[in-house]
C-alpha cells in the first residue's frame, strides 16, 4: 500500500520536484487547505500523493483529476461516483454523491421522499438537506475546477463530530467538472507558455487564455446552456439536477484579476420577476456564513453589486426559477497561476482555497437554514400551482408547421426542464389559426413547472431596469419559429391527449423507383440529407417554385427547395441510390418519396424543366475565426454545419488567408465581432473569388456591414453631427443606467420574409423571428428590389428589451440581404442566425445560403428610377 503520509511529508519538505516546464506558482500542500482544528485521515490520499504536486503549483489535467477524485470516491464509504455524460471530445463528466454511510444505505428513499414532498399536499421531507455544488463551467476559470479536489478530499478525510454531523444532515451533490474540454485547453495553454520561473507579468502570454479556454469544444459558453440545452455537457448535468431538485445550488467562477470576491444575492433590483423575494432573503442567510469566514481572514468581498439574477439560463439563476436557491461565486482570476494586480499578487492556490472554504460555508448555511429553505421550496411549487389556477390562460398549444423534427426538438427541450407535454387530442382554433391533432402539442399550465413554462413561453418587453448581464428576451417558441398560442377561452380538458416525449423520427424507406426520389426541404434535417447525396457524387436538382409531383403516395405538393434525385445521368446504380435515400429517411428522419413520373399536376413545372429544377453543387465551406471575430459566433456556425448537418468545415484565422487555394472553396463565412475588416490584400482576393469564381460569401452582424462597405461601396449611415444637440446635464451616479438605455443586449425581433426567394425556401409563412444584439442597420441595396430577403417589420420587438429609439431605427430595414456580385453572391445577415444553436428558424436561412446561394438570379429590369 502506498504510504501517503510519507509522500506528503516529503512533498512539504521540498524533496519531490514535479517534472515539466509549467511555471511554478505557489506550491500548496494539502495542509494549506485543511481546516484548522480538524483531524484528517492519513489513509485518504491528498492531491500531491497521486498527482505529484500540490493544488496551485501546476495545472492538473482532466485525466489526472478524474483519476484522483475517482480514487477518493472508491475508497470512501461517504462518496459514490458515476459518469453522467461525455463531452464532444469524449471526456467523462463525473457526478459525486456525498453523505454519511447510513444515508448512503437509503439514498434512493431519501431522494424519493424529498421529491414527493414537493407535490401538492404532501408532508414535509424530514431528511437531510439536498445541496448542489458545481465546478468548472468555464474552462479558463480554473479555481472553480480545482476546488473540487480539496472539497472532496475534506469530505472524505475529515474526522470528528463536526464532519459527522455535516454528512448526517446533508446530501451533497458535486459535478466535477462541468467543462472538461475547455479545462483541457486551459491546461495546454498554461503548460505551453510556462517556464522554470514563474512570470507574474499580466502581459505574459501564459495569462492570455480567457476566451479560448472559457468555452467547450465548439466554443459555446456552457453557462448559458442551463436553459437552451444544445450541448452534451449541459444535458448531462441538468438531468441529474432534476433527478434531485436540490434546495441550494452553488456555482463557482472566476472574474477579472483586479476584482476581489463576489457571492450572491446580487443586485437587488436586477431580479427576474418570476423569482420570489423570499429567495433573496434566504440567500442572505447563507451569505452570512461566507461573511463570517471571509471576515475572519480580513478578505475583501462584495455580495450585492455587479451581477444580476435575470437571464434564467445561467447556473445561478436557473435554480431560482425552479424552486432552489442559486448562489454565484466569483473570484479575481490568477490566470496562468500567479499574476500581479494592483491589489497584490494573486495566486491560484489561494483562489482555490477561497472557493473550497466557501463550498463548506455553503454546506453549513444550507444545513443551518434547512427547515426554512425546505419550506420555501415546497411553497414555491405550491404557489406555482396556485398561480396556474388563477391564470386566465390554461395552457399553450404549438406546432412546427410541417416540420416534425423541429417540433420534436422543442418537446425534448421541454421534457429536459421537467415540463409535461401532451399530444393535442383534437383540433383547436386560436388567434385565427387551426392547430391540428396529430401535428400539434399542448402544454398545460397546471403543473409544478408552471414558473418555468411561463419563463419559456412569455413575451416580456417592459422592464424595471434596462441593464442586463446577458440577453433580455428568450421566448423559446419564437426561437424555434413555432406557431403557438396561449389557450384561455379556447381551452377545454378534452384537448389534452396522451403524455409524450421526443419521438423516433426515423422514416420508412421509400419503395424502389424507376424514375427518382424527392425530399421535402421543410424538414429540419433536409440539408444533412442533401449533403449526403452531394458527397456521394449524386446529381440532384432543386425546385425553385412549388410543384405537385406524382409519388408513391399519389399527387404530392412540394414547396420551393424540394430536392429531386433523378435516376438518369447518375454514375451510381439504382440500388446504391435507393440505399442512400433509405439511409436519409432512416437516420436523418427526412421523408423520402419515390417519384412515379416526370409529369407534374396542377400547372406546376415538369421535373425536366431546367429553370424550375436547378442543379446545386457540394459546398466546400471556409469559416473564419479569431483576429477580432466573435469566437462564440464562429463556434455556433461550426457546430451547425459540422455537428448537426455533417457538413465538413475548414477553419482559418481571419488574418491568415495567404496561401489558400481559393478554387477549393465554394463558400466563405465571416461572423460578427469587434473587428471584421479584412486586410486590403485579403479583401481584394475575396472579391476576385466572388466575382470570377462564383464564390458565395455569407456574413453576419458587423461582418455584413463590412461586406456592404468593402464589396458594394455602401457606407453605414452616420448621424449628422450638425444636427446633434448638446445633451442635458445628468447626475454622474445615473451613468450606468443611462449608458445602457439604447443597448440591445439580446432581444427577439420580427421580420417579414420572402419565402419565394432561395434564402427563404422551406418556410411556411412570412413571419420569421430573429435574435438581435446589435443596434446598427444595413443599407438597402441600390438597383435591386429583390435583394432584401427579410426586413424588420414596422413594430419589430417581439420579446426582450430595446428602447423605442432603437425600435424606430431598425423598423423597415433589411434583416437579410442576398445580392449578386459578378458570378458570385453575397448573403448578409444583420443578426446571427445560428445564435447559441437555439434559433432553429433562422438556422434554415443560413443553411439555404450554404446550399442555394448560387441559385439566386440577377434582376435584368431597370429599377433605378423606382
Amino acid at each position: 500500500m502506498t504510504d501517503h503520509r510519507a509522500i506528503r511529508h516529503a512533498f512539504a519538505g521540498g524533496l519531490i520536484l514535479a517534472a515539466g516546464l509549467a511555471s511554478p506558482a505557489m506550491a500548496e500542500p494539502i495542509e494549506f487547505y485543511q481546516v484548522e482544528g480538524i483531524a484528517y485521515d492519513d489513509s485518504v490520499p491528498a492531491p500531491e500523493d497521486m498527482i505529484g504536486w500540490g493544488v496551485g503549483e501546476r495545472p492538473v489535467r482532466h485525466e489526472q483529476m478524474v483519476a484522483y477524485l475517482t480514487e477518493i470516491a472508491n475508497g470512501s464509504d461517504r462518496i459514490s461516483v458515476e459518469t453522467i455524460g461525455y463531452t464532444h471530445e469524449r471526456r467523462p463528466i463525473l457526478f459525486f454523491v456525498v453523505t454519511s454511510p447510513d444515508n448512503h444505505a437509503r439514498i434512493d428513499d431519501i431522494r424519493a421522499s424529498h421529491l414527493a414532498s414537493l407535490q401538492p399536499g404532501a408532508p414535509a421531507h424530514d431528511g437531510p438537506a439536498i445541496l448542489w455544488l458545481n465546478y468548472g463551467v468555464h474552462g479558463a476559470e480554473s479555481a472553480g475546477m480545482d476546488a473540487s479536489m480539496p472539497t472532496l478530499y475534506h469530505l472524505a478525510a475529515a474526522q470528528g463530530p463536526q464532519i459527522e454531523a455535516m454528512l448526517d444532515n446533508s446530501v451533497i451533490l458535486i459535478t466535477a467538472i462541468f467543462n472538461p474540454d475547455g479545462h483541457s485547453r486551459r491546461v495546454n495553454h498554461v503548460e505551453t507558455f510556462g517556464g522554470d520561473v514563474a512570470r507574474t507579468d499580466p502581459a505574459h502570454e501564459q495569462h492570455n487564455l480567457w476566451t479560448t479556454a472559457r468555452t467547450n469544444h465548439y466554443w459555446f459558453d456552457l453557462n448559458r446552456q442551463w436553459l437552451l440545452q444544445t450541448q452534451p455537457e449541459s444535458q448531462a448535468w441538468l438531468e441529474q439536477w432534476h433527478e434531485w431538485k436540490p434546495q441550494v445550488s452553488a456555482d463557482f467562477h472566476e472574474m477579472g484579476t483586479e476584482s476581489t470576491f463576489y457571492f450572491h444575492p446580487g443586485e437587488p433590483l436586477r431580479r427576474n420577476p418570476l423569482i420570489p423575494e423570499r429567495a433573496r432573503d434566504l440567500t442572505l442567510g447563507i451569505a452570512q456564513h461566507h461573511i463570517d469566514f471571509l471576515d475572519s481572514e480580513a478578505r475583501l468581498y462584495t455580495s450585492e453589486e455587479g451581477f444580476d439574477n435575470f437571464y434564467v439560463g445561467k447556473g445561478s439563476t436557473y435554480p431560482q426559477v425552479n424552486g432552489s436557491l442559486g448562489i454565484l461565486f466569483e473570484i479575481g482570476a490568477a490566470r496562468g497561476g500567479l499574476i500581479e494586480a494592483e491589489r497584490g499578487l494573486v495566486s491560484h492556490g489561494d483562489n482555490v482555497r477561497t472557493h473550497f472554504r466557501t463550498s463548506l460555508t455553503t454546506i453549513e448555511g444550507g444545513i443551518a437554514g434547512h427547515d426554512e429553505i425546505a419550506a420555501y421550496q415546497r411553497e414555491f411549487f405550491a404557489n406555482a400551482l396556485a398561480a396556474a389556477g388563477r391564470d386566465r390562460d390554461r395552457g399553450f398549444v404549438f406546432t412546427a408547421d410541417g416540420d416534425p423534427a423541429r417540433a420534436n426538438m422543442f418537446v425534448d427541450l421541454l421534457n429536459r426542464h421537467d415540463i409535461r407535454v401532451n399530444q393535442l387530442a383534437r383540433d383547436v382554433r386560436s388567434n385565427g389559426r387551426t392547430y391540428r391533432a396529430g401535428e400539434s402539442y399542448v402544454v398545460e399550465l397546471n403543473q409544478p413547472q408552471y414558473t418555468m413554462i411561463r419563463s419559456m413561453f412569455d413575451r416580456v418587453t417592459t422592464f424595471e431596469e434596462n441593464i442586463f448581464y446577458d440577453v433580455s428576451g428568450w421566448t423559446l417558441p419564437l426561437a424555434y419559429d413555432l406557431e403557438y398560442a396561449a389557450l384561455g377561452r379556447d381551452w377545454s380538458a378534452d384537448l389534452v391527449g396522451s403524455e409524450t416525449g421526443p419521438a423516433d423520427l426515423a422514416q420508412p424507406a421509400p419503395p424502389s423507383s424507376n424514375y427518382g426520389y424527392v425530399l421535402r426541404w421543410s424538414d429540419y434535417n433536409a440539408p444533412r440529407g442533401l449533403y449526403r447525396l452531394l458527397d456521394a457524387d449524386i446529381r440532384v436538382r432543386v425546385a425553385t417554385e412549388p410543384a405537385t409531383i406524382a409519388t408513391h403516395h399519389g399527387a404530392t405538393a412540394f414547396g420551393p427547395g424540394a430536392v429531386f434525385v433523378p435516376l438518369v445521368g447518375q454514375d451510381s446504380d439504382r440500388e446504391t441510390i435507393h440505399q442512400l435515400v433509405s439511409a436519409i429517411a432512416r437516420e436523418d428522419g427526412v421523408a423520402v418519396h419515390a417519384v412515379m413520373s416526370g409529369s407534374t399536376a396542377g400547372g406546376s413545372p415538369d421535373l425536366g424543366d431546367g429553370n424550375a429544377f436547378r442543379s446545386v453543387r457540394r459546398p466546400e465551406v471556409l469559416v473564419l475565426f479569431d483576429d477580432g471575430l466573435a469566437s462564440y459566433d464562429a463556434g455556433e456556425v461550426w457546430h451547425q454545419l459540422d455537428h448537426r448537418m455533417h457538413v465538413p468545415v475548414t477553419l482559418r484565422r481571419k488574418d491568415d488567408l495567404g496561401g489558400l487555394d481559393w478554387s477549393r472553396y465554394t463558400h466563405l463565412v465571416i461572423v460578427g465581432g469587434g473587428n471584421t475588416d479584412l486586410s486590403a490584400r485579403s479583401a481584394e482576393r475575396v472579391g476576385q473569388w466572388i466575382r470570377e469564381d462564383g464564390g458565395v460569401l455569407v456574413t453576419m452582424r458587423q461582418a455584413s456591414r463590412m461586406a456592404q462597405s468593402t464589396f458594394f461601396n455602401l457606407e453605414a449611415d452616420e448621424e449628422d453631427e450638425t444636427d446633434s444637440e448638446t445633451p442635458d446635464r445628468r447626475n454622474y451616479a445615473e451613468m450606468g443606467v443611462d449608458d445602457a438605455e439604447h443597448v440591445i443586449g439580446g432581444a427577439i425581433f420580427d421580420t417579414d420574409l420572402d419565402p419565394s426567394h432561395p434564402i427563404g425556401f422551406g418556410y411556411g409563412d412570412r413571419d420569421l423571428p430573429v435574435h438581435r444584439n446589435t443596434s446598427f442597420t444595413l443599407q438597402r441595396p441600390e438597383h435591386d428590389p429583390f435583394a432584401v430577403v427579410a426586413e424588420y417589420t414596422e413594430t419589430p420587438l417581439l420579446s426582450g428589451y430595446a428602447s423605442q429609439r432603437r425600435q424606430d431605427e431598425i423598423a423597415g430595414t433589411p434583416a437579410i440581404i442576398a445580392q449578386r456580385l459578378g458570378r458570385g453572391t453575397v448573403v448578409m445577415f444583420a443578426d446571427n442566425p445560428t445564435f447559441r444553436a437555439t434559433f432553429r428558424g433562422t438556422e434554415r436561412a443560413f443553411m439555404n445560403a450554404i446550399f442555394f446561394g448560387s441559385l439566386i438570379d440577377r434582376p435584368s429590369g431597370d429599377y433605378e428610377e423606382e
